[in-house]
C-alpha cells in the first residue's frame, strides 16, 4: 500500500467569513470546493507548502500560523492524503482567484451547504464545533 500524499490547506478567516475555492471544471473532482492549499513538495516542510500554495493560487503573502487540524482521506480510485490544516493568521493583499473556478467568502454556519471534497467534511465538522467570537 503507497504512502499516502501529504497535502496543506489554510483557513483563512475576514471579517467573520472563512475563504474557499471552487476547483475547476476541467480538473480532478470538477466544481467541488475545498480550502486552499494543496500538495507539498519533496523537501519541501507543510508550513513553507501552504505558505507557497497560497502565493500561487491566490497571489497573498501569508503568515501561517499553527496547525489546527489533520486527517486522512482515501478517494474511490485509491488516491490517499494525508491533509494538515493551518491557520493564517494574516495576509497582505487581495485574495485574487488565480486557478479556481471560483472563490468566496463564507460564514462557518454556511459551509455545510456547499459541497466539499470528502477529505474536508471532517474540518468542515470540526469547524462547527469551535466557539466563534460574537
Amino acid at each position: 500500500m503507497s504512502e499516502p500524499t501529504m497535502v496543506t490547506a489554510a483557513i483563512i478567516e475576514r471579517d467573520g467569513k472563512i475563504l474557499i475555492c471552487q476547483r475547476k471544471a476541467d480538473g480532478p473532482f470538477p466544481m467541488r470546493w475545498e480550502f486552499p492549499g494543496g500538495k507539498v513538495e519533496p523537501a519541501e516542510e507543510k508550513g513553507q507548502a501552504i505558505a507557497r500554495e497560497l502565493k500561487e493560487e491566490l497571489g497573498i503573502d501569508a503568515t501561517i500560523g499553527k496547525e489546527v487540524f489533520r486527517t486522512r482521506h482515501r478517494y474511490p480510485g485509491g488516491v490517499h492524503i494525508d491533509l494538515t490544516v493551518f491557520r493564517v493568521e494574516s495576509f497582505e493583499g487581495d485574495p485574487r482567484n488565480l486557478a479556481f473556478e471560483a472563490i468566496c467568502w463564507v460564514k462557518p454556519v454556511k459551509l455545510e451547504s456547499f459541497d466539499f471534497l470528502a477529505a474536508d467534511r471532517a474540518l468542515i465538522e470540526w469547524l462547527g464545533k469551535q466557539p466563534r467570537d460574537a
